[in-house]
């Protein structure tokens, strides 16, 4: 409202006029104090996304437009990738641009309406991947009939890797278990996921790789539908069972894994053969070879008999029947021979197993000593003064293997037990 004084209709008086930047401040003041925290709803348009990570876009209903801006730090958070033509809700402070004395929302957060931010996180990923190939079942690989040796990616303390370790121990307790620990649900667990993936394949040694966690809701198995995770999955060189949640959890992690597991306990089951079934698979095949030879050999008698009473061969009978006889003592010697050669070797095979257990390593280990050995190298350490902190190293257990960070060195003086511990300078 004009002040007295100020009327440009009252004789002798010169109007007080505003500079631009001055008005432009004051609209500034007012309008950010007045719609600060404020949440819109519209449609999505003229959405961009350039380099710097910044998300320019226009929201718009049928009555008006209004330009917005999401900077890169609350981008990065979003759980979904906005489109033109997408109805959102966006929460943010309107702010005005004085060099063009533009007014736009500068957006904190932003939600879909109707299908949930994650659920719709979820479908553009898999659409995207899917169109990628890798969900194709040409990539999928077979995983090895006996592992040596396993790498599981969980948490240490969750449900799953205990639940792994009892299924292993039960069907083929002689496989070697690394595992990796890393944090699977919550901010950074999918980097770190990802990052114990690309390890394990770094240091290598492994036939198969167990990745996964027990049930929890969307939220809480969100990090195996992370982008990080299925690229990691899908550029492993090792196969990968992924073993997340219960039968009714689907994750994107799920579809690029080699083999998908429903839940931790039946990816064990899938990844080691059941010892008793090899036992008796091997108790099989000795009694099929058995009966074939049986069957050779009654054949071979069937044949001598018809040939014998051919009438070429009715003069020379008792030269045939000396012959026959003579085969059948060769035939009977062929299948004792035979008989003997396999209990010598199995009695030679079991004489060198009951050697080698009381000097197997395995045997000291069950007593508690582990083998440590450097990540890169397979020979094992005895003096830990050939170590020095950061150094990353392989501990070997009776059941399993961890791998781990040195923090600390202690030199221990012969005879002196604890007190002779020296931290190394």
């Amino acid at each position: 409202m004009p002040q007295p004084g100020n009327d440009p209709r009252e004789p002798g008086t010169e109007p007080k006029a505003l500079r631009v930047g001055e008005l432009t401040r004051q609209i500034k003041d007012s309008l950010e104090k007045r719609f600060s925290g404020v949440w819109i709803e519209g449609e999505l348009s003229n959405l961009s996304r350039p380099a710097s990570g910044h998300i320019y876009f226009s929201m718009k209903d049928e009555e008006a437009s209004i330009r917005g801006v999401m900077f890169r730090g609350s981008a990065a958070a979003l759980q979904f990738a906005p489109e033109n033509g997408m109805a959102v809700r966006a929460y943010g402070d309107v702010t005005v641009y004085p060099p063009r004395g533009e007014y736009q929302l500068k957006v904190l957060r932003m939600l879909p309406t109707g299908m949930g931010a994650l659920q719709l996180a979820f479908e553009q990923l898999k659409k995207k991947l899917q169109t990628e190939g890798l969900f194709d079942a040409a990539r999928k690989r077979k995983l090895p009939y006996i592992p040596r040796a396993i790498g599981v990616v969980t948490s240490p303390t969750g449900a799953a890797i205990r639940d792994i370790l009892k299924v292993l121990r039960r069907r083929y307790p002689n496989v070697s278990v690394t595992l990796c620990p890393c944090k699977v649900q919550g901010e950074g667990s999918a980097a770190e996921i990802a990052g114990a993936i690309r390890y394990l394949n770094e240091i290598g040694g492994f036939d198969v790789l167990i990745v996964g966690r027990g049930g929890g809701s969307l939220e809480d198995l969100w990090a195996f539908n992370e982008e990080a995770v299925a690229r990691a999955i899908a550029a492993s060189a090792i196969p990968i069972i992924s073993a997340v949640g219960h039968e009714i959890d689907f994750t994107i992690a799920d579809f690029v894994a080699d083999v998908r597991a429903p839940t931790p306990s039946a990816a064990a089951e899938m990844a080691v053969p059941d010892r008793s079934e090899l036992v008796r698979r091997v108790a099989e095949l000795d009694r099929r070879l058995e009966r074939a030879v049986g069957r050779k050999l009654e054949w071979l008698r069937d044949r001598t008999e018809a040939l014998s009473g051919r009438s070429l061969f009715r003069r020379p009978l008792e030269r045939i029947q000396a012959h026959q006889m003579r085969i059948d003592e060769l035939l009977g010697r062929m299948a004792n021979s035979a008989r003997r050669g396999l209990a010598l070797k199995q009695a030679a095979f079991v004489a060198a197993i009951n050697r080698l257990e009381p000097v197997s390593p395995l045997r000291t280990m069950q007593r508690g000593y582990c083998i440590v050995t450097r990540v890169d190298e397979a020979q094992p350490l005895t003096d830990a003064t050939a170590l020095v902190p950061g150094e990353l190293v392989r501990v070997r257990m009776a059941l399993g293997a961890i791998a781990c960070q040195v923090t600390d060195v202690f030199r221990e003086t012969p005879g002196k037990g604890e007190q002779g511990r020296l931290p190394l300078v």
